[in-house]
């Protein structure tokens, strides 16, 4: 599938965070629901001063109530409007975004550069605490209060039996067409000084409520409602288990995005979208 920009347009990346309380995801909405794609683009087209609206596309699109820090999207301009305006951007954007959303960075992407296709891992950070008195009320959007104590050893030790190659399909909400064959490179947790545990995930994607499903596993070990090898027999079974709860979104945080070389960027954008399956699986 080509990825070619059309003529007389150049490709520009955007970083940027956002605060995900009150947008219904990233994704525009029919409806009018409030979105972090829906302020960018209008926002865009405002200060562009363009009757066209220019479309974004991310590196992973996260759900109501998800926050994040290193976001990245890309967006198509024609030449003349990137020329124009490129140089007072991103303080126009400033100006004009609500607070809740920010944009750091605008910039040429080099050849091959698609920010979904293009990247090789996602790491995102769940936070919670187990603190009997609750979370901190600065930290509450951002924080999940769990009313067990929790076993962070216990926890590493399920985590572990998660890594690497697998259909998590045990762990994904399930979407017509779609693979759930991912590459967990990471799932870790560290308890903080003020008590707060943050599970780092990373993968090269994730399905659908996938960061959320597995951290609501490893939650039933730390409290010790399930032995560290039960979120692994759960992987294996590849069907949805109904003790695994999908936590609430708001402790979840796009930390980063990480991008393979420059000349690499256009083999990894092919390559990503080929559809996966495990070693050794049949065709039907």
């Amino acid at each position: 599938m080509s990825d070619e920009v059309e003529a007389g347009y150049v490709r520009v990346r955007l970083d940027l965070s956002y605060d995900g309380s009150e947008f219904s995801g990233w994704a525009k909405q029919a409806g009018g629901r409030r979105t972090v794609q829906g302020e960018i683009e209008d926002a865009l087209r405002t200060v562009t001063r363009s009757r066209e609206t220019y479309e974004l596309t991310v590196a992973g699109r996260t759900d109501s109530g998800v926050h994040a820090r290193g976001q990245v999207a890309h967006v198509d301009l024609p030449r003349e409007v990137w020329d124009e305006h490129h140089g007072k951007l991103l303080k126009r954007l400033a100006g004009r975004l609500p607070r809740d959303v920010r944009v750091w960075a605008l910039r040429e992407a080099p050849a091959g550069f698609n920010a979904r296709f293009s990247a090789v891992w996602r790491r995102y950070a769940y936070r919670v605490t187990d603190n009997p008195g609750g979370v901190d009320p600065l930290l509450r959007g951002h924080v999940l209060w769990h009313d067990w104590p929790l076993d962070v050893d216990a926890m590493n030790e399920a985590a572990g039996g998660l890594l690497g190659e697998h259909d998590f399909a045990a762990y994904c909400k399930k979407r017509e067409g779609a693979t759930t064959i991912r590459t967990l490179q990471e799932l870790s947790l560290v308890r903080g000084e003020e008590g707060i545990v943050t599970a780092t995930v990373r993968a090269d994607a994730f399905c659908h409520n996938m960061v959320r499903s597995l951290i609501g596993a490893l939650l039933f070990v730390g409290d010790g409602h399930r032995p560290p090898d039960w979120p692994a027999k759960v992987l294996a079974a590849r069907v949805r288990d109904s003790a695994v709860h999908v936590v609430r979104p708001h402790g979840l945080t796009l930390e980063e995005v990480g991008y393979p070389a420059d000349e690499l960027l256009a083999v990894r954008n092919k390559e990503a979208r080929n559809k996966r399956s495990l070693p050794g699986a049949g065709c039907c």
